[in-house]
């Protein structure tokens, strides 16, 4: 049994091993459906609650699961998250939902949730493994609403742009217009957008990462007098 601290599976998720900006894991619906922030947040909720549920019930049942078809059980497990909450999705906010498409149950082939069911959940207590999925969906979705944001921004000159799908009519409030539409780039809204949008999150994040192995080393060696 791995035997990380909640601290360590904290930060695994959100920045030192995220499924998007490390393991490069989900690219195809973290790419294809963050043209605006509404459209990434409400697919990034949805892999939370998936990774959330998945990960606490193959924790549960791994004492009960024979390993010649645990990724069989993995997937049925995932499954069945998934269309629970694409059925909850249907009901209470269509809109969105119409919006997303083929990409709510396309979340069950996402290498992320699998594999931290795998390497994760199936090998830990399930506080642990529930925390993981926490930490590794709000991670993910993180991404996904930063590479939103910019493409959003850039793109239309907007943002939070049909709020009202996810947070009701009182959303079209939150609307923020920056500058006309007219004048965004359009790159930004197309596919290739959303590679250059990853490629420069991921190129922050390793400076960030560069900056801070560079303050740690001088102390690491400082030897003491």
């Amino acid at each position: 049994m791995i035997t990380s601290g909640y601290g360590d599976i904290i930060r695994e998720g959100l920045w030192t091993n995220n499924p998007g900006l490390v393991q490069l894991l989900g690219l195809c619906p973290l790419l294809a459906i963050s043209g605006t922030v509404v459209n990434a947040l409400g697919l990034g909720l949805a892999t939370i609650a998936t990774l959330l549920i998945s990960n606490t019930l193959v924790s549960l049942l791994r004492e009960h699961v024979r390993p010649e078809i645990r990724i069989p059980v993995y997937v049925l497990i995932i499954a069945s998250a998934v269309t629970a909450i694409e059925l909850v999705m249907n009901a209470w906010f269509h809109g969105l939902f119409l919006v997303l498409g083929i990409f709510i149950p396309l979340i069950v082939t996402n290498c992320a949730i699998i594999g931290r069911a795998e390497a994760f959940a199936s090998r830990n207590s399930v506080p642990r493994a529930a925390l993981d999925g926490l930490a590794m969906g709000v991670g993910f979705t993180g991404v996904l609403v930063a590479i939103g944001a910019l493409r959003e921004i850039v793109g239309q000159g907007s943002l939070l742009d049909n709020a009202h799908l996810l947070f009701g009519e009182w959303g079209r409030d939150l609307r923020i217009e920056l500058f006309p539409q007219e004048h965004g780039f359009l790159l930004a809204l197309l596919p290739p957008g959303a590679f250059l949008a990853m490629g420069l999150l991921i190129a922050v994040k390793n400076l960030i990462d560069a900056g801070l192995e560079a303050r740690a080393a001088p102390s690491a060696t400082t030897e003491p007098a």
